[in-house]
C-alpha cells in the first residue's frame, strides 16, 4: 500500500485505496494467530486442569500439550463450518447482489426460511459448543482428542450436565464481554497516538486508520485473554472433575 501510494504520488495522480492487501495480509496471518491461540490455551488448560486436580507439574509437558490442542482443533471443525457454509448460501439465496436477479422472490416464505436460516444454524452451533466445552478438560486428564470429546458429550447431555454447564457458561461469557468492552473504551486513546506515529513513519494513511482502529481491540483481547482465560479453564476444570465418575483405586490383593 506504501509503494502505490509514492507511485500515485509520483504520477501526481489520486490514490485509489485498496483494502486487497490488508484482507490477504490477514488471512495469511491467521493460521499462526489460531496455532498461538491454541497453544496458549492448550497450555493454560493444563496447568489449570493439574492445580484443579492437585497433581505436581509433569514432565514432557510439550507432549501432553497435543491431545488438548488436537481437541481444539477437532471442536472447531465440528462445530463452526455449519454456521459458516449456512451464511454463505443464504447471502447467495438472498443477499443483495448487483444486476443479478434472486433466487427466491421476497416476503415469499422460501424466502423468509432461507434469510433466517443462519441464526439457527448460529443456535445449533452454540449447542454443539456448549455440550463439547468440558473437552479440553477431559484431554488435559489423559483422554485422547475423539475420546475426550465424547466424554465432554456424555457428561453435558444429561440433565445435571447440561444446567450446571449451561449455569457455569452464561456468566462468565457475560464477564469475557464486559471485560473486553471496559478494556477496549480505557484503550481508546490509542488509535490517534498509533495512528499518528504510523502515519509519520511510513506516509501511509490508510494503514495507520486502520492501525490505529484496532490498537484498542487488541489491548481488550489481550487484557481479557490475561484475565479470563485461566479463570475458565480453572472452572471448567474444576466442573469436569466434578461432573467425572470417581475413579477406581486398584483392588488390593
Amino acid at each position: 500500500m506504501r509503494n502505490q501510494r509514492v507511485w500515485y504520488h509520483y504520477l501526481e495522480d489520486p490514490y485509489l485505496h485498496d483494502k486487497t492487501d490488508l484482507a490477504q495480509l490477514a488471512l495469511c496471518a491467521l493460521p499462526l494467530f489460531l496455532l498461538l491461540l491454541g497453544i496458549g490455551s492448550a497450555a493454560i488448560q493444563s496447568a489449570c486442569s493439574r492445580a484443579v486436580a492437585g497433581e505436581a507439574p509433569r514432565e514432557g509437558s510439550p507432549a501432553r500439550l497435543r491431545p488438548v490442542l488436537a481437541v481444539y482443533v477437532l471442536r472447531g471443525l465440528a462445530v463452526w463450518p455449519l454456521p459458516l457454509i449456512v451464511a454463505v448460501v443464504a447471502n447467495r439465496f438472498t443477499g443483495y447482489h448487483l444486476n443479478t436477479p434472486l433466487p427466491l422472490e421476497p416476503d415469499t416464505w422460501p424466502y423468509i426460511l432461507v434469510k433466517y436460516s443462519p441464526l439457527a444454524a448460529l443456535f445449533v452451533a452454540v449447542l454443539l459448543r456448549l455440550a463439547l466445552t468440558l473437552a479440553p478438560a477431559a484431554a488435559a486428564d489423559g483422554l485422547g482428542a475423539r475420546a475426550a470429546l465424547r466424554r465432554s458429550w456424555s457428561l453435558t447431555w444429561t440433565r445435571v450436565g447440561a444446567a450446571r454447564v449451561l449455569a457455569l457458561a452464561v456468566p462468565l461469557v457475560a464477564l469475557i464481554a464486559g471485560v473486553l468492552r471496559l478494556v477496549t473504551q480505557v484503550a481508546l486513546p490509542l488509535r490517534p497516538l498509533v495512528r499518528g506515529l504510523l502515519e509519520d513513519a511510513t506516509g501511509n494513511f490508510f494503514a495507520a486508520y486502520y492501525a490505529g482502529i484496532l490498537a484498542p481491540v487488541i489491548v481488550g483481547i489481550l487484557v481479557t485473554a490475561t484475565v479470563t482465560v485461566p479463570l475458565t479453564c480453572t472452572a471448567f476444570a474444576a466442573l469436569y472433575d466434578r461432573l467425572s465418575p470417581p475413579r477406581r483405586s486398584p483392588a488390593i490383593g
